[in-house]
């Protein structure tokens, strides 16, 4: 029987092939995030650059009316559970870090997001919260 280090192996390795297989389709960027913003960001184990595609709408339904970041929302979990899987203190420390990137990276979108939607981003997010379904 695989080790659950080895089983946690294949599911994040499916999960990156997966990721950036999908980044190929994605639509040409019209904004980046600033290069310092994005030094201070890199610097806590996160490595995609905040951008705005071309013909970017704003979603409300699906997993976007439970949460305005439901992709982060799900890294988070899974992270989460790798950290408790592995039982380590280098896992909890990595999971605290990451966590904290996440939270850097999602500032730097809703303000690029707030910026080139303006109210209608400012309503979405008096409306759904940012990363916890229920947390407001």
């Amino acid at each position: 029987m695989p080790s659950s280090f080895t089983c946690l192996a294949v599911i994040w390795s499916g999960w990156l092939v997966s990721w950036l297989l999908a980044a190929r389709w994605t639509a040409k960027t019209v904004a980046r995030q600033s290069t310092s913003s994005r030094i201070a960001q890199s610097g806590l184990l996160w490595g995609g650059a905040v951008t705005l595609k071309a013909e970017h709408a704003l979603v409300r339904s699906g997993p976007y009316a439970l949460t305005r970041h439901p992709i982060y929302t799900g890294l988070l979990l899974a992270m989460t559970g790798t950290a408790l899987a592995r039982n380590s203190v280098a896992a909890i420390v990595g999971l605290g870090l990451f966590a904290v990137g996440v939270v850097l990276k999602v500032r730097q979108e809703e303000g690029l997001l707030t910026e080139h939607f303006g109210a209608a981003y400012r309503a979405y997010r008096a409306e759904v919260p940012a990363l916890v379904p229920g947390l407001w």
